[in-house]
């Protein structure tokens, strides 16, 4: 597998009057394409800097961030926006639809921001929901929902995609469909997914898994053998 980002003594801190407070110190990581990582840590931990600072929607405070051997630290406010649009896809916990759009029109939003998108028909089948195209998301359930809005972060087909506890608002069984829809998105099309999450249930799928404490990176362990998300239970 080929490096795809790279974080090489990255902090994020932060002036409370007279005092620093680092989100993130010293971070030293390497993520691989087509990976499936998992990080982990409680609230407070530095889960959501990270994924801001992978994800361009952040400037660190020191180090480098490689990705694809360009270095982000050094991107203008313009490279980092053309960065997150052809190459970030965001999924949060709370979906973020537009209500007064069908998912097929809440998909298609996303040639507003890259051209070279996927057709939303495309997009969404995908994920399982070619026959609710024409719903709007107050006729979906919270699992179609969430799948809707996977739907259109894969439309920009970007090479990573990031996922902010993509399950914390689903029931266990829902929440089990889109883990299982994630890891193939990593495993059959070779998207770079990265979930963010306080579940340490969800260990088991990754290929990766950062665990993050007190603003630092407390372990990296590298999974030999992931489950399938079929199997996981919590």
């Amino acid at each position: 597998m080929n490096p795809l980002i790279e974080f090489q003594n990255v902090s994020k801190e932060y002036q409370r009057g007279d005092r620093t407070f680092f989100a993130l110190k010293d971070a030293n990581l390497t993520i691989y394409e087509g990976e499936m990582v998992v990080i982990l840590g409680p609230s407070g931990a530095g889960k959501s800097t990270l994924l801001n600072l992978l994800g361009g929607m952040d400037f660190a405070t020191s180090g480098k961030i490689m990705f694809d051997d360009q270095d982000l630290t050094t991107f203008s406010d313009n490279q980092l926006t053309e960065y997150r649009a052809k190459n970030v896809g965001v999924v949060f916990q709370f979906y973020n639809l537009i209500p007064t759009l069908t998912a097929y029109e809440n998909v298609a939003l996303m040639k507003d921001i890259e051209k070279d998108t996927l057709d939303p028909k495309e997009a969404l089948a995908s994920v399982g929901l070619a026959d609710h195209m024409h719903q709007f998301p107050a006729q979906l359930s919270g699992g179609e929902q969430q799948r809707t809005s996977i739907a259109r972060a894969l439309a920009k087909n970007p090479r990573l995609l990031l996922c902010d506890e993509p399950t914390g608002a689903l029931d266990t069984e829902t929440g089990r469909d889109v883990l299982v829809l994630l890891q193939k998105m990593s495993k059959e099309r070779k998207k770079t997914v990265i979930m963010v999450t306080h579940n340490s249930f969800f260990a088991d799928i990754a290929d990766r898994v950062i665990r993050v404490k007190n603003g630092g990176i407390q372990s990296i362990v590298e999974n030999e053998s992931p489950i399938s998300a079929n199997e996981v239970s919590w």
